[in-house]
């Protein structure tokens, strides 16, 4: 993980930068993103919220799409993602045979199966701590070379939400690119971005289409469906660089 202050870059080179919330597992789409920045932040500094994807996602059972919960014990709403715990009850051993059982016949079981298990094994009930491993893990096995840095490790005002929390860590990180998937388009202004010399840009996912045991593709499960059906070299040289950079439009 690297420092928040060491970019790695000159002052005259664009420093590329995301921000993401922390998700279980998610979906390709996470790690083009990932892919495309050379600093990639993951907030640990925000609320928890309910039946988003922080620690839920998808996965094929049986030929359909099916939802995975990591359990978290009963506590405030108020609480931050870094505060929250696993629940008592959450059995690791048990969710990954669940996946073992889904996909032990997928073509690339084997191959992946035991950065699954790692991800599993890893000992925390700290929710954060938990899914940032999960993350991590599965960056080194698609072979992104990008910085991880944890919000909370930015010297910037926390206290400062939706734009403005962004325009503030991307200036302690000197960065001067800011890409968000297409979601943000509603959130962020181009003329915010470009008074403070950032250039605003926007990450367009292309699911590309695989065989999952014969059945109709279902497109944006968790990236463990992807690399259980598809050799490591596909995913990294075929369908991981398979995205659009799309500017904003100016007024």
């Amino acid at each position: 993980m690297m420092s928040p202050n060491d970019s790695g870059k000159g002052a005259a080179e664009t420093v590329r930068a995301a921000i993401m919330q922390p998700y279980f597992l998610p979906y390709i789409g996470y790690f083009q993103l990932m892919r495309e920045v050379d600093v990639f932040v993951v907030y640990d500094n925000i609320k928890y919220t309910k039946k988003g994807w922080i620690n839920r996602n998808r996965l094929l059972l049986n030929d359909e799409p099916a939802v995975f919960s990591l359990p978290l014990k009963s506590d405030s709403d108020q609480l931050d993602v870094r505060d929250r715990t696993l629940a008592p009850q959450f059995v690791p051993r048990k969710m990954l045979a669940q996946i073992h059982g889904a996909y032990r016949k997928a073509p690339h079981f084997d191959e992946f199966f035991p950065v699954v298990g790692d991800i599993f094994g890893f000992e925390s009930k700290n929710l954060f701590n938990f899914i940032f491993n999960s993350i991590d893990s599965i960056r080194k096995f698609l072979r992104i070379d990008t910085a991880l840095v944890v919000s909370s490790q930015i010297d910037a005002d926390h206290s400062k939400s939706g734009q403005d929390r962004v325009l503030e860590i991307c200036r302690q990180l000197g960065a001067n690119r800011y890409l968000n998937p297409p979601g943000g388009r509603a959130l962020y202004a181009r003329e915010a971005f470009e008074s403070r010399g950032i250039e605003l840009a926007f990450l367009s996912p292309r699911l590309l289409p695989y065989s999952q045991f014969g059945a109709d593709f279902v497109p944006a499960l968790s990236i463990l469906d992807v690399l259980m059906f598809n050799p490591i070299e596909r995913v990294v040289n075929e369908l991981l660089p398979a995205y659009d950079v799309i500017l904003p439009d100016i007024a």
